[in-house]
This record gives C-alpha cells, sequence and structure tokens, in this order.
C-alpha cells in the first residue's frame, strides 16, 4: 500500500505503535506496528483476525501485513466513528440492552473458532494462573478490603475448570474495545490479547461493562446465550471476576494512584454485585 500521510494515535495500553494513515485515494486505514520480536505472534493474531472477518464479526478488518524499518506492521479497515463508552451511555436501558446483545453474538462467531490441537489444557494452565495471581497479591504492599473473599471463593470453585474447551479469544473483549460506526454499527477492536482458553472466561472484563451500563452488559450474556443462560456459566464467570480482581491491585501499582483506585473501587462494586461472593448471578444482571 502506497501511504500518503500518517497521523500517530496516543490511545490505548497496547505496545503498538498505532497510525491512521491515508492512501493515494485518500482511503483512511489503521497501521499498527511491533517490534520484529513478535513477528510470529502478529502474524498469527493477523491469521485469526481473518477468520473472524470471514465469519461477519464487525471489526476492524485485517487488510495487509509485513515486516518494515521499524519492525512488523498491520494495516486493517478505518473505523470512522465514535467510543462506545461514551456512546452508549447516552441511551436508553432498551439501547444499551440491544447494543449488548450485538456485541454478545459478536463474541460468539469469535468462539466458533477452534483452538490448536496441542493447545495445553485450560485446567491446568488456569490453576498454574490462579496460584501465580494469589502468590503475587499476597506479596503485594497493598490489599484489597475483604480481598480474603476472592481468595477463599477461587479456592472453593476451582473444581469448576475440569473439561473446559479452548477456544480462540479476542483477549481484552469489553466495552472499552468496541466502537460505534457512523452507520451506529457496533465494531470490535483490538485483538492484540488475542489467545486461547475457555470461551466463557472471555466474559471476565464484562465488569467494565457492567460499571459503565449494566443493561450493556447483561445484553452480552443475553445475546451469547440467546437467554438460556447455564448456571455453571454464573459460577465460573464469578471465579474468573475474582481471580481477576485479585491481580488487578498488583498490576495497578505501577501505574500509580489514580490507577489504585480504580482498581480498589471495582473491587468493591463486584463484593457488591456477589453480595460478598456468597451470590453467583451478580446483581447487575437483569431483565430488560
Amino acid at each position: 500500500m502506497n501511504i500518503k500521510s500518517k497521523e500517530k494515535i496516543n490511545k490505548g495500553w497496547s505496545s503498538d505503535a498505532k497510525y491512521c494513515v491515508t492512501d493515494n485515494n485518500d482511503n483512511k486505514y489503521l497501521l499498527r506496528i511491533s517490534s520484529i520480536k513478535e513477528y510470529d505472534n502478529k502474524l498469527n493474531e493477523y491469521k485469526h483476525m481473518q477468520k473472524c472477518a470471514k465469519l461477519g464479526v464487525s471489526m476492524c478488518e485485517p487488510v495487509e501485513f509485513g515486516v518494515c524499518e521499524e519492525g512488523v506492521y498491520a494495516i486493517h479497515t478505518w473505523i470512522d466513528g465514535v467510543d462506545a463508552e461514551d456512546y452508549i451511555q447516552k441511551l436508553t436501558t432498551t439501547e444499551q440492552y440491544q447494543y449488548g446483545i450485538v456485541a454478545g453474538l459478536q463474541l460468539a462467531k469469535i468462539h466458533s473458532i477452534n483452538a490448536p490441537l496441542n493447545t495445553p489444557d485450560w485446567e491446568t494452565r488456569f490453576n498454574n494462573k490462579i496460584d501465580r495471581k494469589i502468590k503475587t497479591y499476597e506479596n503485594c504492599p497493598l490489599k484489597l478490603e475483604k480481598g480474603s473473599l476472592f481468595i477463599e471463593f477461587i479456592n472453593n470453585n476451582r473444581h469448576l475448570l475440569k473439561n473446559r474447551p479452548n477456544v480462540y479469544q479476542h483477549g481484552d473483549y469489553h466495552i472499552g474495545n468496541m466502537m460505534i460506526s457512523t452507520k451506529k454499527d457496533l465494531v470490535v477492536i483490538d485483538f492484540n490479547r488475542n489467545d486461547f482458553g475457555d470461551p466463557w472466561e472471555e466474559f471476565n472484563r464484562i465488569v467494565w461493562c457492567a460499571q459503565s451500563s449494566p443493561a450493556f452488559a447483561t445484553g452480552m450474556v443475553d445475546g451469547y446465550f440467546d437467554g438460556n443462560v447455564p448456571e455453571q456459566f454464573w459460577r465460573l464467570l464469578a471465579l474468573y471476576i475474582s481471580s481477576n480482581t485479585l491481580s488487578s491491585l498488583p498490576w495497578a501499582i505501577p501505574f500509580g494512584e489514580k490507577e489504585i483506585n480504580v482498581m480498589i473501587n471495582q473491587a468493591k462494586d463486584v463484593l457488591s454485585w456477589y453480595n460478598d461472593m456468597k451470590n453467583f448471578v451478580p446483581s447487575w444482571y437483569k431483565k430488560y
């Protein structure tokens, strides 16, 4: 592709350098540049994004992949629109719920892609992850109020990890990684944390959706399961959210007081939704 102009994008947590680029025909695209050390990972990410696009996922579609002086690059379609979080909060609860339905349907398409046969067993892999998270939390100089409730819940529900499937995951699926296009379509962005694992673990970041719009979060679950949510899902979701919440505080410390407070407040919200981890179904989940 012949690039006529390039404008830096300074948003998001990714280590990728991101640009809005324009070609000779004045068409806009998203350019992401990563370290050459990431070549294999980025090629794998690109190929799986191609699979998602073929399934009809509404997303930043992959256009071109290769190597340049700065490293490895990928070019994607440009989305003209606004951040979904800002847009959706201005809508009625019914409209928020409907966008959540769409988000759930998109996620189901992503999860229809199977993981490679050599993907490690999920139970073993996630139990090891839990052990690391608990150890990191216990060594953390700061502690969450009632943090022990998360550890207790995790240890009492590890058995739920047995025989869980492995599928392709977006890796960071929540309202902050979605946009609303000028045509009012919900579009999924930022696949750079893609992975393979239990499809239901992908909902662990639904806390961001629930904090922003409980109706959207509810719609996402209903859309994914076509309104028939299994009880086992709620139990596993509470386990995954507990694990994530526990590790969020040590993660936030290097980023300073602002992020620390965000995670402390989020932990309080989680405990409130789950009645101090006594309930399996969070209080934000309602019928709309």
